[in-house]
């Protein structure tokens, strides 16, 4: 019995860090290929936001719907539903006619992609007992980390050397082959109390609720705030994400049972995560496209470049989830997201010409560090602040947080790189020759060159995009450093020798099904069903 537990184990853990891996995968492998895909589609800066941010959009809005699918029907299940529906979106990201054509398949890809990551880490906690979770999800943590690697790095190599379109297709026999180990021995686990119900309303409303004031971002930068096609959007998203709180507070059968938010560390946890994540996913967007577009590094080059992330996480992760288990995550989750934070903004100050090795790599070290330290004690003190039976809907809070974060942050920070770039151009080029100053003035954002003879103008707008990037970096790492400040104000280490903190009794229904969990016992035995 021994021996057939551990192999559940294993194989649980294997498949967990193959599924979330292949999510994690395409939200890394694709910046690479940006300048790749849209010279060859034809597209701009905005094309490669959208692009991107489809994926983010419905990967982030739907992963709460994930979570609860998970809980209702299974999360093996659904789990391996999730890599069918993965696979064949991305066969269509990989024929992609045109940019339409792309944005519209990544955004089914990463609504599959929703099943995929709650799944993984709520089957990892109904098979591993309290005591062994932590390192656990620090070893999920970091191989899933491996993605940091073969993303950049085999991308950089399939673009460079083939053709874009094989970062797409080469998920589909991946996803074949993480969805046979699943069904090999993965046990199927659920929630039994919860309601034989789906939050269907509540999905649509979080969905369109995040969609307008993300497509009002990314479009004015083009068409400006006063543009009906950019304010109606924004104030007609808000008002949607208004109301998805009021009906989950009042729906029987939430999608997001508001009644977790009374656990402190969950809702602290979660706080911190909007910010490190916003930070990290903005920084990744922004540095893998200037390295290429203004530094003139090959895609593999780039790709490579922020390779140190994932091997310092593969070799610290899982050790940072076993000294949060020893000393509690109050300091792990405040002080690695400041160090990481420094490290962002230290690799925020590259020039127009860039020396790797004094020039980046200095800070990608520092900000790996930091990661490695957060990442693991930060989602085990989310998933252990809540009952054992909200782990699919707490997994997909959490990871939802962290896809919003980077899917508004990118949106954030983009605007902000165009508004330096733009201000920046003007002024370098005010001298230039009309025809000269046009092309410099009509280039995109984190461009290396201008869109026209001259070389005063290519220097107008190599000089814009290092002041772009300089600011959109910035940015990015004090909103990391946002994070680790409110872990360190906000994380209360669990007791020695108790339990973790858990939300108190619910006060009504309207906060949605959350009981106490009463011992230790009963939160470490989950319904696990064969």
């Amino acid at each position: 019995m021994v021996a057939d537990d551990t192999r559940v184990k294993r194989i649980t853990l294997v498949a967990a860090i193959l599924g979330s891996g292949l999510v994690f995968l395409d939200g890394t492998v694709v910046n690479v290929a940006l300048p790749a895909i849209v010279d060859e589609l034809d597209a701009g800066f905005v094309a490669q936001q959208w692009i991107v941010e489809a994926y983010l959009l419905t990967l982030g809005a739907l992963l709460l719907l994930g979570g609860s699918l998970g809980d209702v029907l299974g999360r093996r299940r659904v789990f391996v539903a999730g890599l069918a529906g993965f696979g064949a979106t991305s066969l269509l990201c990989a024929v992609a006619p045109d940019s339409a054509t792309l944005i519209a398949a990544r955004a089914l890809q990463g609504a599959t992609g929703a099943l995929l990551v709650p799944a993984s880490l709520a089957l990892i906690t109904a098979t591993f007992p309290a005591a062994e979770r932590g390192r656990a999800i620090g070893s999920w943590t970091a191989w899933t980390g491996i993605a940091f690697v073969v993303g950049p790095l085999g991308g950089g190599a399939l673009v460079e050397y083939v053709s874009w379109r094989w970062i797409f297709a080469i998920n589909l026999p991946l996803a074949l082959a993480t969805a046979a180990v699943a069904r090999a021995g993965v046990r199927e686990s659920r929630d039994d109390d919860s309601p034989a119900r789906i939050d269907h309303l509540g999905a649509l409303l979080a969905s369109l609720g995040l969609a307008g004031p993300v497509f009002a971002l990314i479009e004015q930068q083009s068409r400006g705030w006063d543009d009906p096609a950019v304010f109606l959007p924004f104030t007609l998203g808000v008002v949607l994400l208004a109301l998805f709180v009021v009906h989950e507070r009042r729906s029987d059968h939430p999608m997001l049972p508001l009644g977790l938010f009374r656990s402190r560390n969950f809702t602290v946890g979660n706080v911190s995560t909007l910010g490190i994540y916003g930070g990290l996913g903005a920084a990744t967007f922004f540095t893998t496209i200037y390295l290429q577009q203004v530094a003139g590094y090959s895609p593999i080059a780039a790709g490579a470049a922020l390779m140190p992330i994932t091997i310092v996480m593969w070799m610290l992760a899982s050790r940072f989830g076993a000294l949060s288990d020893r000393i509690g995550p109050r300091l792990p989750m405040g002080l690695g997201p400041i160090v990481a934070g420094a490290g962002l903004i230290w690799m925020g100050r590259l020039g127009g010409d860039v020396d790797y090795v004094t020039d980046l790599l200095p800070g990608v070290l520092v900000f790996a560090l930091g990661l490695s330290a957060t990442v693991a004690p930060l989602t085990t003190t989310v998933l252990g602040s809540v009952p054992e039976h909200n782990a699919g809907v707490a997994s997909g809070v959490n990871n939802q947080v962290s896809r919003v974060a980077g899917l508004l942050a990118i949106a954030v920070l983009s605007a902000i790189v165009a508004a330096r770039f733009d201000a920046t151009v003007a002024e370098r080029s005010a001298d230039l020759p009309p025809a000269q100053r046009a092309a410099a003035t009509d280039s995109p954002p984190l461009a290396g060159a201008a869109r026209g003879d001259g070389p005063a103008a290519d220097t107008a707008v190599r000089e814009a995009s290092v002041s772009g990037y300089r600011a959109g970096m910035a940015a990015g790492g004090l909103l990391v450093l946002a994070g680790g400040i409110v872990s360190l104000v906000g994380i209360v280490n669990p007791r020695r020798g108790g339990p973790p903190e858990r939300p108190p009794p619910a006060a009504s229904a309207a906060a949605g099904p959350c009981p106490p969990v009463e011992d230790e016992a009963a939160r470490s035995s989950p319904q696990v069903h064969t």
